[in-house]
């Protein structure tokens, strides 16, 4: 009997230290390893004043925000968004319930940040559970909202308006129900 528990133990030690190593979760039915594959790790966006849109994305759509960090003036982010090195940045990390760094916003200071074109080359889609609440305290804003869309598929519901944040940015919102 001592021997089937040892070795039971054992394979059972074995097991975790396999499950550990390999770093794999469950997303829905399907097994994802965050070593392997294709990942979308989190989107980056310029901003020209940190805590102004910090009232959108924490304050509003209840992002969690990392502290504040000033960017090292040797930072890949100068020549991958072709920043002049004159120019100082600081970042913030946001976090949402399940998913941590899902966003970051690099604020630029000491040069002015284009316009944005139209129509909008890109959009940051984001899911939240009180889609008009949210769009009330947006436009209270005055920011430049979308109308309201309700879509009823036979797969797919969801109500979706989106707004240009201080930067132009398109942030598209979405509920499903």
């Amino acid at each position: 009997m001592r021997l089937k528990i040892s070795i039971l133990l054992v394979l059972f030690l074995a097991f975790v230290s396999y499950k550990s190593n390999t770093k794999e979760t469950t997303l829905g039915t399907k097994l994802v390893s965050n070593d392997e594959g294709l990942l979308v790790k989190r989107s980056s966006l310029l901003i020209s004043d940190l805590e102004q849109s910090l009232k959108i994305y924490r304050d509003i759509l209840g992002f969690s925000a990392s502290p504040i960090m000033d960017t090292k003036s040797d930072s890949y982010s100068y020549p991958v968004f072709k920043i002049p090195k004159e120019a100082k940045m600081r970042l913030v990390n946001l976090d949402s319930d399940s998913q941590q760094r899902v966003l970051s916003l690099k604020e630029v200071k000491e040069i002015t940040l284009p316009k944005l074109p139209v129509p909008h080359m890109s959009a940051v889609l984001i899911k939240v559970t009180n889609l008009q609440e949210v769009m009330l305290k947006i436009e209270d804003l005055g920011l430049e909202i979308s109308e309201y869309n309700v879509v009823e598929g036979k797969r797919l519901r969801y109500k979706e308006q989106s707004f240009i944040d201080y930067d132009g940015h398109l942030i598209a919102l979405y509920e499903t129900f």
